[in-house]
């Protein structure tokens, strides 16, 4: 989950690495580091985050136009300048920087003390440093026969790119299971973690697929296979704007990306519904496919889970299909029974999710169609699924997903009305009218968040000082209440629940005292009354209670802040309730002073197990 940078150009080294890391502090934020090549390699590292690396190297000259970076989230060793990458060969041969995880580092930790080599670090880094610099000396036929040596001989996850002491004006890279893109242009060429590191430097792009490598000179990219054949790649143009990856004059990335909801949320609308008709055929999902399957699985993790258990109820109950929602790190460890007939749906914003991924090759083993919900064109997961439907979020640098969740809500919501009609669940005219709702909640969004974010605030101010705060709802919204805990406890630290409304007096209601905040989420009409008199239950032990509901159902006996939301279809809630729950988790950790875009011990992107 650390991020990688690396340029090998005409242009100094160092301001583009320190650019494009700060770029990537969402994927950690421990510690960070460069190396930088002019005659020699240098090497400088510093604990905490990318500013404290800038703060040590801003009075040294570095006109190297070669250097690779790093930004850390510690696994193997504490977050210390010891641990920090780049990671030095024993001889300063091979310098090195690495996202992921070496499964076996300690066994080859003893073959390496066989041949005398030490260790200053507690990283599976350094030892793959050094297991590198051990197959490039042995075997003396360069750099991409000790990579490749070294791919065979390592388990687990990594995207690194090394320098060698011998190769003055190269950089050399390879991937397995962890993201890596090369990017190309007249300055030179660019390796990162993910786009937003160098989309301010170029659009045209390379994928480098597992167990390849490549070499990166001042004017041109080699890819190699594991047999070290060279092997052709096309340049592939990203469609994100540049700016969308900047603050723009907002103070934080949560509070911009909630704001440009309505307008991705409307880009992937229209990317999918043209003319009153939705059209799937970009993903290869023909209507005969659709009519194929016989059950559904949602296989997610974290918020792209909760978007996971919205779409279990919406498909359900238009398609009539078996869903079942999985928890993707759960998922291939059970042993799953799955339905050949059936499909797979693999959601995950950046699409490099390792145990997101780990479950979609679990399913194409068993014969199952997958199908990838992503925002990132040429992930890992859009690459290896058998149909792909993109999210337009764009960008999304907050380690809090908002507008990536938002638009995996609209795709699901997409999918159940055109399965649905496929398979005449639904007639012609429920069909329009689900097309029209959907089509409204750009502007119903944007309503929300011009007419409720300073009541919200208000009210956010309030609770900054809590420890405890309770999500409740029934049907799709217990699901969106599962969000609305998730966002509040990872950016503002107060420990937060989601129930199922009627669960409470299971057990929970025993933690309901004077003052204890619940939320309610209340939508669903046909079970509108059962939520309130959970309500009641609780504040009748003293609870303060926040609702968030639309206008046509009266909360008014058990509310003490009411927040009033546009009416829609009752399928199409969670996109119009999941706003305010962003705006007051956002507003409760502002108010605290915490840094909202860098929750601790979190990054944007989990691609370890």
């Amino acid at each position: 989950m650390c991020g990688i940078v690396g340029y090998n150009g005409t242009k100094r080294a160092v301001d583009i690495l320190l650019d494009s890391l700060s770029k990537l502090e969402y994927r950690g934020y421990d510690s960070a580091g460069i190396a930088i090549r002019d005659k020699d390699i240098e090497v400088f590292k510093s604990k905490g985050k990318l500013a404290n690396l800038k703060e040590k190297i801003e009075n040294i000259e570095l006109k190297g136009t070669v250097g690779i970076g790093h930004t850390r989230w510690a696994t193997h060793g504490e977050p210390s300048e010891n641990n920090a990458h780049p990671h030095i060969s024993n001889d300063g041969s091979v310098t090195l920087v690495h996202n992921g995880i070496i499964e076996n580092y300690q066994e080859l930790i003893l073959k390496l003390e066989k041949h005398n080599y030490k260790f200053y670090s507690d990283t599976d880094t350094e030892v793959l440093t050094n297991i590198i610099d051990y197959y490039y000396k042995k075997y003396k036929m360069g750099p991409i026969d000790a990579i490749n040596r070294t791919m065979v001989r390592v388990r687990g996850s990594y995207a690194i790119a090394v320098m060698f002491k011998d190769y003055p004006d190269e950089i050399w890279v390879a991937r397995k299971d962890s993201p890596m893109i090369i990017g190309q242009n007249k300055d030179g060429v660019y390796v990162a973690s993910d786009v937003p590191a160098i989309l301010k430097y170029t659009n045209k792009v390379y994928y480098i697929d597992n167990l390849e490598a490549a070499c990166l000179k001042k004017d041109q990219v080699i890819f190699y296979d594991l047999n070290g054949d060279v092997i052709k790649k096309e340049l592939t143009c990203i469609k994100w704007d540049a700016e969308a990856a900047e603050k723009e004059g907002y103070e934080h990335f949560m509070i911009k990306e909630i704001n440009e909801q309505p307008d991705v949320i409307k880009k992937t609308i229209n990317s999918y519904i043209q003319d009153n008709k939705i059209d799937l055929a970009r993903s290869g999902l023909t209507e005969d496919i659709l009519k194929s399957f016989k059950q559904i699985y949602i296989i997610a993790c974290g918020s792209a889970y909760h978007v996971g258990v919205c779409a279990q109820y919406i498909l359900e109950d238009l398609t009539r299909l078996p869903v079942r929602v999985e928890i993707a790190s759960e998922f291939r460890y059970r042993n799953p029974l799955l339905d050949k007939k059936g499909l797979a749906i693999i959601i995950s914003q950046s699409g490099e999710t390792a145990d997101s991924l780990a479950a979609l090759r679990e399913c194409k083993k068993q014969g199952v169609k997958t199908l990838g919900i992503i925002n990132v064109v040429g992930s890992s997961i859009a690459r290896e699924a058998d149909y792909v439907l993109y999210t337009l979020a764009g960008p999304e640098i907050a380690v809090a997903t908002t507008k990536a969740f938002s638009t995996q809500l609209i795709v699901s919501y997409i999918l159940a009305t055109e399965i649905a009609h496929i398979k005449r669940k639904i007639n012609k005219k429920t069909y329009l009218e689900l097309i029209k709702e959907i089509q409204t909640l750009p502007d119903k969004t944007k309503n929300i968040l011009d007419n409720l974010t300073k009541s919200i605030q208000k009210i956010a101010n309030k609770f900054s000082y809590i420890h405890d705060a309770f999500y409740i709802g029934r049907n799709l919204d217990y699901a969106i209440s599962l969000e609305g805990s998730l966002k509040l406890k990872e950016v503002s630290y107060i420990h937060s629940e989601a129930y199922a409304a009627g669960e409470l007096k299971h057990g929970t209601i025993s933690l309901i005292e004077d003052n204890t905040l619940v939320i309610g989420i209340i939508t669903q009409k046909e079970i509108y009354e059962k939520t309130i008199s959970n309500l009641v239950e609780v504040k009748s032990r003293g609870a303060y209670i926040i609702t968030v509901n639309p206008n046509d159902l009266d909360v008014s006996k058990v509310s003490n802040f009411t927040i009033n939301i546009p009416e829609t279809n009752k399928y199409f809630y969670p996109s119009l309730t999941v706003i305010p729950l962003q705006l007051l988790s956002y507003y409760i950790t502002v108010s605290k002073g915490l840094d909202v875009d860098k929750p601790r011990n979190l990054a944007k992107s989990v691609t370890v197990e």
